[in-house]
């Protein structure tokens, strides 16, 4: 290692430990900490956690939730077909439901060695930038790959291509902890072959990302935008080495930049604009907010074959797929008194976690929804972009966010994940098969809290797993 980079190291551990004995004492579970989502918690726990409609919506309400539940968790159709209202399907896609990629509205995952489709994991694409391309890139972020477009589908209806097929290699690497104990960290390589359509531009980026879980969703766009911009200090003006930073996106229905909130990069910013996003290059299906559907100039066969309508998802269906979306409910905590999770809550602040997993925001009295107003939610998100080191870079930008940068993931409910979903595979492309390796990918601005964990015995971490465990 570089001595002025081992130097800087050790100095950002050195002030980590020293902050332990600044760090809150937690001896016991703070007033309401187990309602994740206010009044809007559930409390459930089992396989179904995340699917759950917010437990203060009204007996009238919870039927407008199942209507938009069924428009999101059944598949749609190709066209023409006498099921109008589900039809439209492609011409290329990547699943035929929104819950084949949100298994259970949960996680989603990499595809396995012998899966016919990389259904929960998508592959973003584009090309770098030119000076020419400063407006174009202020209303779409990023410059689509021009074969291809700005997603691959690697599926498509009958007489067209899908676009290429999708698979994941790892190599492998051994990290040493302090105590001498060791883990193996799994890096991904993408691989795409069968392109349907030639070859990809030569500066083509790539960027894999899987399914976020949808739970709690409503409240985080119900959070007032001066709480998240309260956070954020891009020159790191405070010295702490946490330059958190917001996404500014462009809005189709304000027409204007806006501050980005949702995706792995904060590249929407709201949910009906990050459903009618799905809806478009998930499924080829188009909609009022997003007219166009996927295909390309170099995709003739995509382009001349029939759809659904225009638009093929109705106003109605949108708006009933943004109530759906805006009230799936937060599970509530677990053992929250316990020793071992009050421990681990303890190292969580003593390593800095919370300088950008904040935990508790108040929802704004106005929010769109009256059941997700007022509010005390504990998501452990900024919401804002942070340099996750090299490690985890995708080398790709979208809006103002470079290739080094992911929003802050919320932790609320990741406990769940394995009883949810069947798994525990983390990270914006699944590499991480359980938490301590998501921890240990931490770089950039995380590198002197992955440091402090390093340095954990194991009856430390074991407590620390289990206070994330508990959320």
């Amino acid at each position: 290692m570089h001595v002025k980079y081992r130097t800087a190291l050790l100095l950002l551990t050195s002030l980590c430990l020293s902050a332990c004995d600044e760090a809150p004492r937690f001896t016991h579970a703070e007033p309401g900490e187990a309602l994740s989502g206010g009044t809007a918690t559930v409390n459930k726990a089992d396989q179904n956690a995340f699917s759950m409609p917010s437990a203060n919506l009204s007996p009238a309400r919870r039927l407008d939730f199942s209507v938009g539940n069924s428009f999101f968790r059944n598949p749609w159709v190709i066209a023409p077909t006498t099921t109008t209202a589900r039809d439209g399907l492609g011409p290329l896609f990547n699943t035929n439901a929104c819950q084949n990629c949100h298994i259970k509205d949960g996680r989603g995952h990499p595809p396995g060695p012998d899966a016919k489709s990389s259904v929960s994991m998508l592959v973003r694409l584009s090309i770098p930038a030119s000076d020419k391309d400063a407006e174009y890139l202020l209303r779409h972020g990023v410059v689509a790959e021009p074969t291809y477009g700005n997603q691959l589908q690697d599926m498509a209806v009958p007489g067209v291509r899908p676009e290429g097929k999708i698979r994941v290699s790892y190599s492998y690497q051994t990290i040493t902890l302090a105590d001498g104990t060791s883990v193996e960290l799994r890096k991904p390589t993408l691989q795409i072959s069968n392109l349907g359509y030639g070859d990809f531009h030569h500066g083509t980026q790539f960027s894999a990302r899987v399914a976020p879980p949808m739970i709690g969703l409503g409240l985080l766009e119900a959070i007032p935008e001066a709480a998240i911009l309260a956070n954020a200090d891009p020159d790191d003006s405070n010295g702490d080495g946490i330059s958190g930073r917001p996404n500014q996106v462009w809005d189709r229905t304000q027409q204007r930049s806006v501050l980005g909130r949702f995706g792995w990069k904060a590249g929407q910013p709201s949910l009906n604009q990050q459903n009618a996003d799905a809806f478009a290059n998930d499924m080829g299906l188009t909609s009022s907010l997003i007219a166009q559907d996927n295909c390309t100039q170099a995709q003739p066969d995509c382009l001349n074959a029939a759809n659904g309508g225009a638009p093929e998802v109705s106003d109605n269906i949108l708006s009933t797929v943004l109530f759906y979306t805006r009230n799936l409910g937060v599970p509530a905590r677990r053992d929250i008194n316990e020793p071992d999770v009050l421990r681990g809550k303890n190292l969580f602040y003593s390593a800095g976690c919370q300088s950008c997993h904040t935990p508790t925001f108040t929802t704004a009295a106005d929010a769109a929804e009256p059941e997700l107003a007022n509010q005390t939610i504990r998501p452990y998100s900024d919401l804002l972009l942070h340099d996750m080191g090299e490690g985890l870079a995708d080398n790709r930008s979208e809006f103002q966010a470079n290739g080094r940068e992911w929003r802050t993931p919320p932790l609320w409910g990741i406990g769940l994940t394995e009883r949810v979903n069947g798994h525990t595979q983390f990270l914006h492309d699944g590499r991480a098969r359980n938490l301590l390796e998501a921890i240990l990918w931490h770089g950039g601005e995380a590198e002197a809290a992955k440091q402090y964990v390093l340095n954990l015995n194991a009856v430390e971490r074991k407590a620390l797993l289990a206070f994330l465990n508990s959320l």
